[in-house]
This record gives structure tokens, C-alpha cells and sequence, in this order.
């Protein structure tokens, strides 16, 4: 999914694409907004090839779920919808749990870049739409164990 630090998979054809099973054990996480805190249960993906696959071939994602992309330090990203069936909201977010910037309802099987715009240390990928529907915005906060007071 992101494209900063590896080539691309390879395509797969639609009817036959297969994605990787759920990374389990799912993770507590929380995004606070103007209006009030919202729990999610997330997938985490902290290695180069779990980072690669992250959502591709999935053929939904519920309102609670999501996957966060750890890369362990902040850089600028640019993520893509290759093999992603689904349209997802991707939220860059900074070293210390503030959200830098979103990308919303990104197309799926769109292989246009879609960068951060800015140094971000993690993503969080959720259902296309679910940013909207939290009032999710650039500054909000996302608590995990990997930012401060998370």
C-alpha cells in the first residue's frame, strides 16, 4: 500500500485476488474528534511485507475496524489502491498522534499516488466515508501505544 519504500505487488486479477488474513491480535485504538472519542479495533502492520499487502483484496471493512501502518519513524508517504477493492479513508498521521492530513474515499484499484503531504510516522486506513462520518480532521488525535499518551 505504500509506495515510499517498496515496488509495487504485483496486479491481480479481480475475481482471483486473494488478500492476506487478518493480522491478529487486533489492537485497541481511538481517534478523538470535536465530538468525543471513537474506539477501533485495528490491524497492525509494522513490517515491510504486511505494510506492502495491508488491505488489498479485502471485500469490506467494518464501521470498528481498520489497520494501522507503523513505519517506526516520520517521513514523507505517498499510499495507493492497487489490488483494493474497497474504497478507504487514509489518515497520515504525525510522530506524536496528531492527524496531519486524510485522504477520503480513495478509488479503489487506483494506482495514482496519494501522498501525505507532510512527514508522518503511521496511517490509519479506515472504511471509505468513516472519517466523514467522525468529523475526523487534520490536528484530531489518534491514540495508540506507538504515540505519546497513547
Amino acid at each position: 500500500m505504500t509506495s515510499s519504500a517498496c515496488a509495487l505487488p504485483p496486479r491481480q486479477d479481480v475475481g482471483a485476488c486473494r488478500g492476506q488474513a487478518e493480522i491478529t491480535p487486533l489492537q485497541p485504538l481511538q481517534v478523538v474528534t470535536e465530538r468525543g472519542p471513537v474506539k477501533f479495533l485495528v490491524e497492525f502492520a509494522d513490517t515491510a511485507r504486511t505494510r506492502e499487502l495491508g488491505l488489498m483484496c479485502r471485500r469490506a471493512l467494518a464501521p470498528n475496524r481498520g489497520m494501522l501502518f507503523d513505519f517506526g519513524r516520520s517521513q514523507e508517504l505517498a499510499f495507493w489502491m492497487r489490488n483494493t477493492l474497497i474504497p478507504l479513508d487514509i489518515v497520515y498521521i504525525r510522530a506524536d498522534g496528531q492527524v496531519l492530513s486524510i485522504v477520503r474515499n480513495a478509488r479503489p484499484l487506483d494506482e495514482s499516488p496519494l501522498p501525505s503531504n507532510g512527514q508522518a510516522r503511521a496511517v490509519l486506513e479506515l472504511a471509505g466515508g468513516r472519517a466523514a462520518q467522525l468529523g475526523l480532521l487534520p490536528g484530531d488525535r489518534v491514540l495508540h501505544r506507538i504515540f505519546p499518551g497513547g
